[in-house]
């Protein structure tokens, strides 16, 4: 008896009906379809754009049993949709934001591991819709491919950073109690312009949460922030650090950072509110050492992790400054900057500073970092839980100023600042508890957490995951499905003397 397919139909270009599936053998019609397909050797992950009701997911998930199959629908799959194998994962609108989802289902990956395969049926049964999940899935592909290169690049280092920095003497924060409000500054050209009001929002006692590399320009305003954010592993990023150490920094109330960001040893003067990424490996060498801290996901640009942590500072809607995301004339970063020396210190008469600025100006507008980020943050904006509210000028996305009295937003969030100052809780450095872990004394902790990493290892509930997120920052270029535990075990303790040197992950 022949299969039958659902009811659901669109109109096509030319006025006709069409159906999401065969009416007499989809199946038939679903093999028929991955027969036509060029599929890689190396394809380990499958997002199929509306598949309906299942039956491409079943057919792949036969043929390529080591991959896994990810259903992205338009709407709520039909209930008479063939039981997923159990290597698959579906999505729907009602189940939350696609980014996220995705971001849980498919770790960092190279693009050539990725593939999209559209049911080209639902196009004209769905339209704009259909083609806005396409979108949405190749702007994804792209940052999961960026990631994958940062990850290869950079997952040595950040392990290495992890166990040198827990070496250092620093004076912890316990996770914070809301406050608000917050204001988040990035190093966007439009900082600069931003400045006198933010001088007068901090006076007000807003609490100013700063990405390390606009402390340089915040200062030249006279304004020292409340807390520093830094993520970068990279040596680069010691340059926008050291100027939190230059006189009058003590004013500023503490750190916040991922132990794999590159941190001088001097900034174990300030408390420290550590921030890990949410994976298991950091969780339980964290909590093993006693160690408080913050989950947030790992992201591309610090502007987007400082967003993330002010709204674990705040109660209502956080204001943002300098987040342009694009480049202005010449200009890619407020001024001044830590990397200007750099360009001025190697300029000669044949290559002078206003040409080399000119060049790095083209080679970012042309790198495409800034749209991917533009385009996550597009697509962000509305699963905060509060209201993103502009100070100055940033990127379009982020709507207009709402600083002034005709903000609405804006205004909203300074009701809440009153409020929160009502209880105790404004910028003044009451927001945060301090935690000294006594247990294990810091020359000691790298040694502790490599013991702790290991044991953990042995276990078989945690093994599997711990193997999936350490084997890509140990052995980049090796696949974690055929992971060696012996070699992952001694990768593991080589760590700690390393940990003990002044390489910052070199």
């Amino acid at each position: 008896m022949p299969e039958t397919g659902p009811e659901k139909t669109g109109k096509n270009k030319g006025g006709g009906f069409v159906r999401l599936h065969s009416r007499f053998n989809p199946r038939l019609e679903a093999e028929r379809y991955l027969d036509a397909l060029s599929i890689r050797d190396e394809i380990k992950y499958f997002i199929l754009i509306e598949p309906g009701r299942g039956y491409l997911a079943s057919l792949l998930a036969g043929r390529r049993p080591g991959a896994k199959i990810i259903s992205l629908h338009v709407e709520e799959p039909e209930e008479e949709e063939p039981a997923a194998p159990e290597r698959t994962a579906c999505w729907s609108p009602l189940r939350g934001p696609l980014s996220g989802f995705l971001e849980r289902e498919i770790p960092d990956t190279p693009s050539s591991r990725i593939m999209i395969v559209e049911w080209r049926p639902a196009r004209a049964v769905y339209g704009r819709d259909y083609l806005s999940l396409v979108a949405e899935t190749a702007e994804f592909i792209r940052r999961a491919d960026a990631g994958a290169r940062t990850l290869r690049a950079f997952g040595g280092r950040w392990m290495r950073n992890f166990f040198r920095n827990l070496s250092f003497p620093f004076t912890f924060l316990k996770a914070p109690s809301p406050c608000a409000p917050v204001l988040v500054a990035c190093s966007g050209p439009g900082l600069e312009g931003a400045l006198p009001r933010i001088q007068k929002m901090k006076e007000d006692g807003c609490f100013i949460l700063a990405a390390s590399s606009s402390v340089m320009a915040l200062r030249t305003g006279g304004i020292v922030p409340d807390m520093v954010i830094s993520t970068d592993g990279g040596n680069w990023a010691l340059l926008h650090l050291y100027e939190c150490l230059r006189p009058g920094a003590e004013n500023q109330a503490a750190l916040a950072a991922g132990l794999f960001a590159a941190l001088p040893s001097q900034c174990s003067g300030f408390p420290l509110l550590v921030i890990d990424d949410g994976s298991l490996w950091q969780r339980i060498v964290l909590s093993g050492l006693g160690i408080p801290s913050v989950s947030l996901a790992q992201r591309g640009t610090v502007a987007a992790s400082a967003l993330d942590l002010a709204f674990h500072l705040c109660a209502g809607g956080v204001f943002i400054a300098g987040a342009d995301l694009l480049v202005r004339g010449i200009r890619t970063h407020s001024r001044p900057y830590g990397f200007d020396r750099l360009v001025s210190e190697d300029s000669s008469r044949f290559g002078p500073a206003y040409s080399r600025s000119f060049k790095r100006a083209l080679s970012t507008r042309e790198g495409g970092s800034h749209g991917i980020y533009a385009a996550w943050f597009k697509n962000q904006l509305e699963n905060y839980p509060g209201p993103v509210v502009p100070v100055g000028d940033n990127n379009p996305l982020f709507g207009a100023d709402g600083t002034g009295a005709e903000g609405k937003e804006g205004a909203a969030a300074h009701r809440a600042g009153e409020n929160a100052k009502g209880q105790g809780r404004s910028a003044g450095g009451t927001v945060f508890e301090t935690y000294r872990t006594e247990a294990v004394p810091p020359a000691l902790r790298a040694r502790r957490a490599v013991d702790i990493l290991a044991r953990a290892l042995e276990e078989k509930g945690m093994r599997d995951i711990l193997c999936r997120e350490l084997y890509p920052l140990l052995f980049p270029e090796k696949d974690p499905a055929g992971a060696d535990l012996p070699e992952l075990k001694d990768a593991v303790y080589a760590l700690a003397p390393r940990a003990a040197g002044n390489s910052h992950g070199r």
